[in-house]
């Protein structure tokens, strides 16, 4: 395995304390706090406008907090330039010198640092083969497809051996077959070399694929985090269910709250639950929605097939989208009235296809409902 120094897992990478940036008196980032441990790999993700690449930028030493600090291996950073912060930055642009060649954009940063140049050669051939560019050192960057391009930008950003990787949405340009490889990628050499990194996207699968941690952001405040299966499962507020995942949103009043489990009505119909977000609990006679992800509900042709699940409801399908890998149903549900629900079949092979029209059955239990308040 290529490490350059030895990491302790358990040391403290980068510490953000009650961080804050103010643009024309609004708070791109409000009272951000995190620590990430040395060599693990953290995704900050959230929809455009929530201020995850202002946090990215701050980490960086491009922008100064308006308040708080960041502390990265044990010193505070928020006064110190960019370019005296040891840090690797891999930008969405790239920003390669297209006048070198692949070999020479990643000895650059070594040229500035000034190593030895008897060493150079040899370092850069090493990381060019790390990202399994061996051979294509020669080559201008003309002569690369988009996804060597993105390798040598990795290859450059971590060729003289940085405290930190910082990638800001590097893989938005490329198309889907090659960003899912190129997530694969990113998180191989990051386990390689063991370097700390920290990832900003609004990719929901970017984040799940290649993340140790996850951060949430909307409206310049961490929502959430957590490890990848914590933040799918266990959602800790309605924005976060909604962000990532397919989710349905059942809304009602209240029936009952207790020992972390809440009833809601809707209508005539009932829908049981557990507590989603224990800091601001429902409450009874409150208004609630009841979350529910598409691949969470189950489908078939009669209510009898369902009968082991704790709620059975009634629909048509209004609409079936082949997705390949599964089948996205619309199922529209008179007693829940309003917007159709969406049921993923992740079995269109060995399952029967509804067409649109078809009287179909829903169901799922109620540990596969989060009740959060509206």
């Amino acid at each position: 395995m290529m490490r350059d120094t030895a990491r302790d897992a358990a040391t403290i990478a980068v510490s953000v304390k009650d961080v804050s940036m103010v643009f024309s008196g609004s708070h791109a980032v409000k009272s951000a706090s995190f620590d990430l441990p040395a060599g693990k790999f953290l995704t900050i993700l959230g929809p455009s406008g929530s201020g995850k690449t202002t946090l990215l930028r701050m980490i960086a030493g491009f922008q100064v907090p308006t308040s708080g600090e960041i502390v990265i291996n044990g010193k505070a950073v928020s006064a110190v330039p960019a370019h005296k912060r040891s840090i690797g930055m891999v930008f969405q642009k790239l920003a390669l010198f297209p006048h070198l060649t692949a070999a020479e954009n990643v000895a650059f940063p070594l040229k500035m640092r000034r190593h030895d140049a008897r060493t150079i050669p040899e370092r850069v051939e090493r990381y060019l083969d790390l990202v399994k560019l061996g051979g294509y050192g020669a080559r201008r960057i003309h002569e690369l497809s988009g996804g060597q391009q993105q390798r040598v930008a990795i290859a450059r950003a971590l060729v003289f051996g940085p405290d930190l990787l910082l990638l800001d949405e590097p893989l938005a340009a490329l198309d889907r077959k090659l960003r899912e490889e190129m997530q694969l990628e990113f998180r191989r050499i990051q386990r390689e070399l063991g370097v700390t990194t920290i990832n900003v996207t609004h990719d929901q699968r970017e984040a799940l694929v290649v993340s140790d941690e996850i951060i949430v952001m909307d409206g310049g405040e961490i929502q959430q985090k957590a490890q990848p299966a914590a933040t799918y499962r266990n959602p800790q507020n309605a924005f976060v269910a909604n962000f990532i995942g397919v989710t349905n949103f059942i809304p009602g009043t209240v029936n009952s709250v207790a020992n972390g489990a809440a009833v809601i009505a809707h209508g005539a119909t009932t829908i049981a639950g557990i507590v989603g977000d224990e800091r601001n609990p429902p409450q009874a006679g409150g208004k609630a929605s009841g979350a529910i992800r598409a691949e969470q509900i189950r489908l078939a042709a009669s209510a009898a097939a369902l009968s082991a699940l704790e709620t059975v409801l009634e629909g048509t399908v209004s609409d079936a989208i082949f997705e390949g890998e599964r089948i996205v149903y619309e199922v529209r549900v008179p007693v829940l009235g309003g917007e159709p629900l969406r049921v993923f079949d992740h079995d269109p092979v060995g399952h029967v296809q509804f067409e649109p029209g078809a009287s179909v059955f829903l169901g799922w239990n109620s540990r596969d409902v989060l009740v959060f308040n509206n």
